[in-house]
């Protein structure tokens, strides 16, 4: 026989229920209890959607994290992961500190300074990751250093890009090897180079690159912009884009959206010079029929600026044990390896592949290497990115200036 439960009963329940604190974050170093808690969750990773390859390696990895850890991965496609950052400042404004909509974040420079400042991430969480090892970060600041900004345990790395241009030796046999070449290259080749609209994280890269190159204030860019007299600083990129936007695709009165649209102009001809910050990517369509086979790839002499991308987790996402599951399964040599394939993405791993024991290195010996794909020693020489400060600044003046065209 059911026992009868009265209405004052009732609440008393729901009464009680609202008043206990909400349930304790995992403790990252029992990472057990870690495991077992994410089990049956499903975790919400809020990553750039805007490439074909990209998506496809979140769909491999969702359904590994869905055969070894019974967790459920749902990726939600950004256009611009300041929308994701957004989301969850509105959150904390309304008091939701523990249902939050986002669980894993793919981000770095001024979106993870952003959230750092305003108390937004979960942590310290990567240093307790198992596999976070593996980077050996004693001997490789980059993978706890974003934008200049230590993480401090809030972001845990998972990728590494490089700026690097790619171009169709057909008809091109020598290609601008600096920012000012590349001004006299287009010159002599109107309409066959161009870069995306700002704010277009490629875009933006863009000029940062050429910021360094052309500014002799290296050092200010390093600090919060701030701290410079940023109308000296940037007044040489101004000046050199002005000179180079009659010479762009469209005489620079209109700018693709974004990386892959400026690979479409490669592939359909209308470029013969472009770049990704991804290394791999024109062999990777080379190899997928999107680009012709006379297609290579090169950096400029003086290097050319490079990050490592990482992932984060927002302070009230539900499903902590589930994002950390996840962050640790993107740094196993298997998922890192997949990752870097010619076959998958293309994206440079993290680890520190010379210390991994011989079956994990040989995960990395793919043989799968391209005409079209750079030596590993080519990007030795990367230019370190500036302040995130800087991102946002660069960003409005572009706007400011020839965002109406």
């Amino acid at each position: 026989m059911k026992p009868r439960v009265t209405l004052g009963a009732t609440v008393a329940t729901t009464l009680l229920a609202l008043t206990l604190p909400a349930a304790a974050s995992p403790e990252p170093s029992d990472w057990q209890a870690v495991l077992d808690e994410a089990e049956g969750q499903t975790v919400y990773w809020n990553a750039w959607g805007g490439d074909t390859r990209t998506n496809r390696y979140i769909a491999w990895v969702a359904d590994e994290m869905r055969r070894r850890f019974e967790v459920e991965v749902r990726h939600v496609k950004l256009d611009d992961t300041g929308s994701a950052v957004s989301r969850v400042l509105a959150e904390k404004q309304a008091g939701n500190d523990d249902e939050g909509s986002v669980d894993l974040i793919w981000i770095n420079g001024e979106n993870f300074a952003a959230m750092r400042e305003r108390d937004l991430l979960f942590g310290p969480f990567a240093d307790a990751l198992p596999n976070f090892a593996l980077t050996y970060p004693e001997d490789n600041p980059e993978v706890v250093t974003d934008f200049t900004l230590p993480t401090e345990g809030y972001e845990s790395p998972w990728g590494k890009a490089q700026i690097t241009f790619y171009y169709d030796s057909a008809y091109t046999q020598d290609p601008p090897r600096s920012i000012d070449a590349l001004l006299g290259w287009a010159e002599e080749n109107p309409g066959e180079f161009t870069y995306p609209r700002i704010p277009d994280f490629t875009g933006s890269t863009f000029l940062k690159q050429a910021l360094i190159e052309l500014t002799d204030k290296d050092d200010a860019l390093y600090q919060p912009v701030s701290e410079s007299d940023f109308d000296a600083v940037t007044a040489p990129l101004w000046a050199y884009l002005d000179e180079l936007h009659p010479h762009l695709w469209r005489s620079g009165r209109s700018f693709p959206d974004s990386g892959p649209a400026l690979r479409t102009l490669m592939s359909d001809g209308e470029l013969s010079l472009a770049f990704s910050f991804y290394p791999s990517e024109a062999a990777v369509a080379v190899r997928e029929y999107q680009l012709p086979e006379s297609v290579r790839s090169y950096v400029f002499e003086g290097g050319t600026l490079g990050n490592v991308h990482f992932v984060a987790i927002p302070y009230n996402s539900p499903h902590k044990a589930g994002a950390m599951t996840l962050a640790n399964f993107l740094l196993t040599p298997e998922a890192q390896a997949q990752k870097q394939s010619l076959k998958m993405w293309g994206d440079r791993t993290v680890l520190d592949v010379n210390r991994l024991d011989e079956k994990a290195q040989a995960r990395f010996a793919q043989g799968d290497t391209h005409p079209a794909e750079l030596p590993a020693d080519a990007l030795s020489q990367t230019l370190p990115e500036p302040h995130p400060s800087w991102m946002t600044a660069l960003q409005n003046a572009w706007r400011e200036r020839y965002g109406t065209r």
